[in-house]
């Protein structure tokens, strides 16, 4: 068998697992094993996308516009948080006295989940769109203030001294040295915070949303009326959403760090 032939079974074998997986689960609602009360079978699953594109949940917030919602609030929060742990990360990397002053309070901060900054983020912001950006904000800055230290502090010392030999101005070692230098570190600090800003978007919505559109609001609203096949079908769809923008990410930074 050649290489390409390999290669091709290779890419193929996650796709036919997860359809085995389908099937067998299948199998298992349609024989009765799992309750559809508990678990519903991927056939009312498929039933309750179509609803939720068609009818919507709650009626007339079809799943287009919880899509766009949410999407809207995890760009809010991860631009934020690029924002804030960009810059705080590589002068952190640059500077130890910095770094030492502030690591005590990051590693404090860091280990809370955001779920539990959803009380302090209602008493804050109040109920809507700005409390759900915050908590994802939350999730996704730490990996990326991490990633972005470690990038700087993995540039070559003698570039940054040849740098300062030549007369760079701070400026300069910013944007030409430590920025560029970094950027491996911060691509993938940036992946992994939008992976987390994604996961943490129902947790985000539980602090009430004002429009009514968003995934987190929709599985809970279908808590609340006992549709498991809608919970599983939002599911579904959150997790889809994060598999693709993982992808998109993937593709970026490969054009991106072509010099790699």
């Amino acid at each position: 068998m050649d290489e390409k032939a390999v290669q091709k079974r290779q890419k193929a074998l996650p796709y036919a697992i997860l359809l085995a997986v389908i099937i067998l689960w299948q199998l298992l609602a349609s024989t009765g094993i799992t309750q559809p009360n508990r678990l519903p079978s991927p056939l009312s699953v498929l039933r309750g996308l179509l609803e939720l594109f068609a009818t919507g949940m709650p009626p007339g917030y079809t799943l287009g516009g919880h899509c766009l919602s949410s999407l809207g609030r995890v760009t809010s929060g991860v631009t934020l948080a690029v924002a804030f742990a960009l810059p705080l990360g590589i002068c952190m990397g640059y500077w130890r006295w910095l770094r030492d002053i502030l690591h005590p309070f990051i590693e404090i901060i860091r280990p809370v989940p955001p779920l539990a900054w959803v009380p302090i983020a209602i008493l804050w912001f109040g109920i809507g769109d700005t409390s759900a950006s915050f908590i994802i904000f939350l999730g996704a800055f730490f990996p990326i203030l991490l990633n972005t230290i470690e990038g700087a502090l993995s540039i070559n010392k003698r570039l940054i001294e040849s740098a300062i030999i030549l007369g760079a101005r701070e400026k300069d070692l910013f944007f030409k040295v430590l920025l560029p230098g970094s950027t491996p570190s911060v691509v993938t600090g940036i992946r992994i915070g939008i992976g987390i800003g994604w996961m943490t978007v129902v947790a985000a919505e539980f602090t009430g949303i004002k429009s009514g559109y968003g995934l987190g609001y929709m599985i809970m609203t279908a808590r609340d009326i006992q549709r498991p096949d809608l919970i599983v079908a939002g599911m579904v769809v959150i997790g889809v959403i994060g598999f693709s923008l993982d992808l998109i990410i993937k593709k970026i930074e490969q054009k991106m760090l072509r010099w790699r």
